[in-house]
């Protein structure tokens, strides 16, 4: 038997009924205020955003060497302030330093780029998705227009399957590049509050920003009412601080908006009572 629903029905009354049909108790639901969720502010998607600077899939030409041991992840974390979870899930060792141009004084960190090769004969062709992670200041990183100083696994990964060592031998590579949409599947943003923080000073690095990846600004709010969104400074690579003046009053909320301009605020990410030096999972991603 069809459901006939009149016209004129109450927006409440439809989701009254929309959960009785569900077998759920509306009574029972949770207000969505007391959740840490996010507000996505963009009419068009981020790759949309970002065409007016490098179209999305177009390939370009680019320079890549890599660094570090032949199977690791780089450094230990490097500009970005990263740290070790370079070398662990999601990013993997798949990671690279970047030149000026990638690396963008630390805005660049967290962009996801696919980079292949097809000019070395152990090069398979397909593209590898590396995050930037790393500054690469000088020499060659900085005469190139473009370059990757990548991971040695992530170098190793343009290689036919067993031929990364003899890849890793040839040193310098022509690659083609493109910038991609980030992948965290299963994970949210998280924010590691530096050890130097205190009651009235707040410093955190972002980390896992699906889709743009990489960041342009970030706000802050105190407490759960209607205070104002106050500006965060970066203080390096991705590693974002506020100087209050004041005793911080949790629990914090923060607003990220990423270089494609689209914005997400992650509501009481930060709870009353944080600590230095511990980690604050979101629920939420672009």
């Amino acid at each position: 038997m069809a459901l006939v629903v009149p016209h004129s029905l109450p927006i409440y009354a439809l989701v009254t009924l929309f959960l009785v049909l569900l077998n759920l108790n509306p009574s029972s639901c949770v207000n969505p205020k007391l959740l840490n969720v996010s507000r996505l502010q963009s009419d068009s998607n981020w790759e949309a955003a970002l065409s007016t600077t490098q179209s999305y899939s177009d390939w370009a030409p680019a320079v890549a060497t890599w660094y570090g041991d032949p199977e690791g992840g780089g450094t230990n974390g490097g500009a970005c302030a990263y740290a070790n979870d370079v070398d662990q899930p999601p990013f993997s060792k798949l990671v690279s330093a970047g030149g000026a141009s990638l690396f963008k004084s630390g805005k660049g960190c967290g962009a996801c780029y696919e980079v292949k090769c097809t000019g070395n004969a152990a090069c398979s062709g397909n593209p590898v998705t590396v995050v930037i992670t790393d500054d690469c200041p000088g020499g060659p990183c900085a005469s190139d227009a473009v370059h990757f100083d990548l991971s040695g696994h992530a170098f190793g990964a343009m290689a036919n399957s067993g031929q990364e060592s003899q890849l890793r031998n040839a040193g310098v590579l022509q690659v083609q590049h493109r910038r991609v949409a980030c992948v965290y599947p299963g994970v949210d943003i998280t924010f590691r509050v530096d050890s130097g923080s205190n009651p009235y000073y707040l410093a955190v690095v972002v980390e896992y920003e699906a889709g743009p990846g990489a960041l342009s600004a970030l706000e802050l709010k105190q407490g759960q009412g209607d205070s104002d969104w106050l500006p965060m400074q970066e203080s390096w690579g991705a590693d974002w601080k506020f100087n209050s003046g004041s005793q911080l009053q949790g629990p914090l909320s923060i607003r990220i908006t990423a270089d494609s301009g689209q914005t997400l605020v992650v509501n009481d990410v930060i709870p009353a009572g944080w600590q230095p030096g511990q980690i604050y999972r979101s629920v939420v991603n672009f």
